[in-house]
């Protein structure tokens, strides 16, 4: 079984082919095509809509061409296209869903729209055969969040941000100290020569109950450190770095812990913890949260970093996963800028996949 899968929602533009790997489990990438749009995006300091909307019209058809290529099959061996559907920016969304019906229309093949979440919460499983149900902490730009993953369209939300997404906080914060865009790598590499301890940033909602993440009062905190310091020099900024990476490392650790206990209130013992979403690829993060599972006896499961990022290999795969189990959609599934995981397994439920 081989799937097609299209990622379109910020600023990758993404295509794969994916197929069930037979006498085991998880998946083989037979091909994952990602083309990136920091530069066209990296004057603006953040993600342009519109540029983005354009870039993937531009170039999206060629991946296509080239994932195809590459996995040496055409679209005739295909047995569904598959399209992230949201969350994300609407006029990138639609530039991979009107793609993905157009194939699947003159295919004939089955059309399977994606929650992009989801995908980052399944591809886990594409790499390890991992059962459910398992915990996943989703960290991207513009996600943060813990959630029971107890079946495929089966999701419960344990905790989320209340304002900012790591990711976010992590560009926010290097837009303050001068970095490039996006800040998230070179706040990781300047934090390799900090002092972690220099400065004192608050670690929001440590020890609370429930499973949110509250990042803003972090933000803020750094900001007016920039402000008394005037001028940072390279090394403030190195300690800085250092000591804002490791507020959100805590934060993040303390705020898992939290959901692991949740999740054993509601669903049992997690048979893993997995993470997703571009923050994901932080060492740091990966360092702290396999020393938690080493502690509560859990397997940790992180995909390597090309896989935490947007792509297409992860649609292809929550596509061939949702195929397998007849979860197929209508031609005239709207793009859904905004789509809770929660809201997929309600509408699992009631048949409506």
């Amino acid at each position: 079984m081989r799937v097609l899968g299209i990622e379109t929602t910020c600023d990758e533009t993404a295509a794969a082919v994916v197929s069930e790997r037979l006498g085991g489990g998880g998946g083989d990438i037979l091909s994952n095509e990602v083309l990136s749009q920091i530069a066209q995006h990296a004057a603006y300091g953040g993600v342009v809509p519109e540029i983005a909307a354009r870039a993937h019209i531009d170039v999206l058809d060629r991946l296509i061409v080239r994932a195809l290529a590459n996995a040496k099959v055409e679209l005739k061996d295909i047995d569904a296209i598959a399209a992230a559907a949201g969350p994300g920016l609407v006029g990138g969304v639609l530039v991979g869903l009107t793609a993905a019906k157009g194939l699947a229309l003159a295919s004939g093949k089955p059309f399977i729209a994606v929650n992009h979440l989801e995908a980052h919460a399944l591809t886990a499983r594409l790499i390890d055969p991992l059962d459910f149900p398992y915990l996943a902490l989703l960290i991207s730009g513009g996600h943060t969040q813990l959630v029971a993953v107890r079946g495929v369209g089966d999701y419960h939300r344990l905790g989320s941000t209340v304002d900012d997404a790591a990711g976010e906080a992590f560009d926010k914060v290097a837009k303050m100290m001068g970095l490039p865009y996006p800040g998230g790598p070179h706040i990781e590499t300047l934090a390799q020569d900090g002092d972690p301890h220099r400065f004192e940033f608050p670690r929001p909602m440590l020890g609370r109950e429930g499973a949110d993440f509250s990042l803003s009062g972090l933000k803020t905190a750094v900001r007016q450190e920039i402000i008394r310091l005037g001028e940072p020099t390279e090394q403030d900024k190195k300690d800085l770095a250092a000591s804002f990476q490791a507020a959100i490392v805590d934060v993040i650790v303390d705020r898992v812990r939290a959901g692991v206990r949740l999740f054993s209130e509601t669903a049992g013992r997690p048979s893993g913890l997995v993470i997703g979403g571009g923050v994901g690829a932080n060492g740091a993060i990966r360092r702290a949260l396999t020393r938690l599972c080493a502690e509560r006896g859990l397997r940790f499961v992180s995909p390597p970093a090309n896989l935490c990022a947007d792509n297409g290999a992860m649609i292809a795969w929550a596509g061939l996963e949702r195929l397998k189990r007849g979860f197929t959609s209508d031609l005239g599934f709207a793009p859904r800028p905004r789509w809770p995981l929660d809201a997929i397994a309600s509408e699992t439920h009631h048949g409506k996949a």
